[in-house]
């Protein structure tokens, strides 16, 4: 039984990010458990996980459906994120290690590549960005912030960031990355929260700016073979 729930958690997890299932969509689980391969226990379970990450909200009488929010709700969620995160970065500049900087480092650097290789992958690109974002959490060495950025942090939105940014904004992302290891090499809090909560926001344009129906002037999708996008 935790084999099959493990397996429908996988499953239905990449279903949301890959936006195979809609923002708000409702999922059925027994049309989950014919997809999957087991049965409607094990969806179940998944799906509880799925809530307790933020990724499914469960109505009552309604069932489950992929978590949707009002262009106001991300607004305030970016704020946050950007308030707590540049936190986060203003302690990591005094408590982070020479090693954990230099992982970092190294993080940009592996971010940069995706994007500029012929075979763009988003979801690589997503993983090293999360993996930049909670190093630093992680070297601010206070357990609770952590805890308070994952309660906010929207996961599917993240993951189809990337595919709404131009290029010029892509290398803008970028260079907030380079910066925020300069801003911790140099130990210098008050510039690496200002980067951090520079670049957040700035990320919080782009989306608000795509759910509103606006785009930046020469946006191309990933799936359209074209310049590649991310944040």
């Amino acid at each position: 039984m935790a084999r099959a729930a493990e397996t429908a958690y996988a499953v239905i997890r990449a279903g949301i990010l890959s936006g195979e299932f809609e923002r708000g969509e409702r999922l059925r689980e027994e049309e989950l458990a014919v997809k999957v391969g087991v049965s409607r226990t094990p969806v179940r379970e998944a799906l509880r996980r799925l809530d307790a990450e933020g990724l499914v909200q469960f109505q009552p009488n309604r069932g489950a459906r992929v978590s949707a929010r009002s262009a106001q709700e991300l607004e305030d969620l970016y704020d946050l994120r950007a308030m707590l995160e540049g936190y986060g970065a203003r302690l990591a500049a005094s408590r982070a290690s020479d090693a954990e900087i230099s992982e970092l480092a190294d993080l940009a650097v592996r971010m940069e590549a995706v994007t500029k290789s012929a075979s763009f992958d988003v979801d690589e690109l997503t993983r090293l960005n999360g993996e930049f974002h909670w190093s630093i959490v992680r070297a601010s060495r206070n357990s609770q912030l952590d805890a308070l950025i994952r309660g906010v942090i929207d996961v599917p939105l993240a993951h189809h960031t990337f595919e709404r940014y131009e290029p010029e904004r892509l290398q803008a992302s970028h260079s907030h990355h380079r910066e925020l290891v300069s801003a911790l090499q140099a130990h210098d809090g008050q510039w690496a929260e200002a980067v951090m909560r520079s670049h957040i926001l700035a990320a919080r344009t782009t989306v608000l700016n795509s759910l509103q129906g606006h785009s930046d002037p020469g946006t191309a999708r990933v799936a359209s073979g074209k310049d590649p996008q991310a944040s």
